[in-house]
């Protein structure tokens, strides 16, 4: 068996980095972590924005950084890129699912944009919103008329 390449250790490493609005998920589960390039000694990172003035890009440049550290990087530069623009289509299946057992409504996509939000909790459709401002600008507050519980849905974009 061979000992893992540098590109094998960063991409494990970065991969584990979570959101921190959201710590259920990591920034390759949501489609943030967008390229690994390893090119001789030099690490490229690229992180997308869930949009461009998200709060948690700073916390998890830091979190790229050290993760680079750990994979034994000496040389690593991590790039924003902003375009083509973050969507949710990029959130994998495991990360929706992910969503719903910490308690949050995924994101709908294509036709089912236009149905119901269920509640994450009791899966019930009878819900509306209270706020298209939830506990971080990328959710919107919603409740439950079947369990009457309050949760947080994934705005899609």
């Amino acid at each position: 068996m061979t000992a893992p390449t540098l590109l094998d250790r960063v991409v494990d490493e970065v991969g584990r980095v979570v959101d921190p609005e959201i710590p259920v998920l990591t920034i390759a589960d949501i489609g943030i972590l967008r390229g690994v390039i390893v090119d001789g000694d030099r690490v490229t990172v690229t992180i997308t924005p869930t949009y461009s003035g998200c709060p948690a890009m700073d916390a998890i440049r830091a979190d790229v950084a050290d993760a680079l550290d750990r994979a034994g990087c000496t040389d690593g530069e991590i790039r924003t890129v902003l375009a083509p623009a973050w969507t949710t289509d990029w959130m994998s299946d495991e990360a929706k699912a992910k969503l719903v057992a910490y308690g949050v409504a995924p994101p709908r996509h294509g036709r089912l944009r236009h149905q119901p939000v269920l509640c994450p909790r009791c899966r019930s459709g009878s819900t509306r919103t209270v706020s298209e401002f939830g506990s971080t600008a990328c959710k919107a507050l919603q409740v439950c008329g079947s369990c009457g519980e309050p949760f947080d849905r994934f705005k899609e974009l």
